[in-house]
């Protein structure tokens, strides 16, 4: 790799694997046998797979939610694979968003409120994390309904809601498992196109799909078949498609 490509460099997985027992039983699963894989700031990369290919792994283990078997898991230059759990929490809160299917928004709180949650857990100063709030809303064309609660907006605002949120760190990766999963085609469409803007900004965004309509959109695709990774392309090479294609 050129010393270009390896400062560019935002995390990268070296022979990872992930053993699981089953319950009650002495026998072992291999979720991921000996993935290594690169991820280079500001790249747009599906995860796709079957069910059972070890996807839902690897969006954990890159999300430091779990942790490799063996191998090594390289976050902003750190090894992160041998963290305990305060340490990866840590981690998390720090460089890492995520975008969930089902959005995991509290209710009670306003959009404002809901994006100034993890600010005040982070100690941030009120104005500081109200100023913050208020520019990420609006970077997700949101800044009319910050008075809003969840309830009160559509599916596609709420998920809007989420994309803000998991940037309110400014994350080294944002990860989004099956983001427009609960979202009709046309919504799904425009969230795409909120991804599609911000790596087009720098963001490196990785997102877990079993939707070929999804993985087209972006610029490497790796799939994985029993732990492993089948193929990695970057066949496209292509910026990122607008929201109205």
């Amino acid at each position: 790799m050129s010393t270009e490509a390896q400062k560019s460099l935002v995390a990268e997985l070296n022979e990872v694997t992930r053993i699981y027992r089953k319950p009650g039983t002495d026998i072992e699963v291999a979720a991921l046998a000996g993935v290594s894989i690169e991820l280079v700031r500001g790249e747009y990369t599906a995860i796709m797979g079957a069910s059972g290919s070890g996807k839902s792994t690897m969006m954990n283990i890159l999300g430091c939610l779990d942790r490799p078997t063996s191998g090594a898991y390289i976050l902003g230059g750190d090894d992160v694979s041998r963290l305990d759990d305060d340490d990866l929490s840590a981690i998390r809160s720090e460089r890492i968003g995520f975008v969930f299917q089902n959005f995991n928004l509290i209710q009670q709180l306003t959009v404002l409120e809901n994006l100034e949650v993890p600010m005040f857990y982070r100690g941030i100063e009120p104005a500081i994390r109200r100023k913050r709030a208020k520019e990420l809303a609006e970077r997700v064309g949101l800044a009319e309904r910050l008075d809003h609660r969840p309830t009160q907006l559509s599916g596609g605002q709420q998920q809007r809601v989420c994309i803000a949120r998991s940037l309110v760190n400014d994350p080294l990766i944002l990860l989004a498992d099956e983001p427009t999963g609960a979202l009709d085609s046309k919504t799904g469409k425009a969230i795409l196109g909120v991804f599609d803007e911000l790596v087009k900004q720098g963001t490196t965004v990785i997102i877990v799909t079993h939707d070929p309509g999804v993985a087209d959109r972006c610029q490497r695709v790796i799939r994985l078949s029993d732990g492993q990774v089948e193929s990695d392309l970057r066949a496209h090479q292509k910026t990122p498609m607008s929201a109205t294609h």
